[in-house]
């Protein structure tokens, strides 16, 4: 009689934890609720490192801007389109549109 009385109490201890983590389960503020969040750090932690690796190539070009007047003019060139008094500009089409 023991035997079966120890049964059911173990029985009845794992239906109680089987049903203690349904409920926090289908709970929206459990389980779902955490793996959506880890997934989330997941996708910002990606993205934190990517900005990290823009941010350093970023500073990398300001610290030769500031240094080598060559490069300084390449990118006025490029990026602003400046050009020198008495330069001559052919638009031959491509990427940006028009001047």
């Amino acid at each position: 009689m023991a035997a079966l009385r120890g049964r059911w109490a173990r029985w009845g201890f794992v239906g109680a934890v089987a049903l203690a983590a349904g409920a926090a389960a289908w709970d929206p503020d459990g389980v779902r609720k955490y793996v959506k969040l880890r997934a989330e750090v997941r996708r910002m932690q990606g993205e934190n490192a990517s900005l990290a690796a823009e941010n350093a190539a970023l500073a990398r070009e300001a610290r030769g801007l500031r240094g080598d007047p060559a490069a300084l003019e390449r990118a006025a060139r490029e990026e602003l389109r400046f050009v020198r008094p008495g330069e001559r500009v052919y638009w031959l089409g491509g990427e940006g549109g028009a001047p």
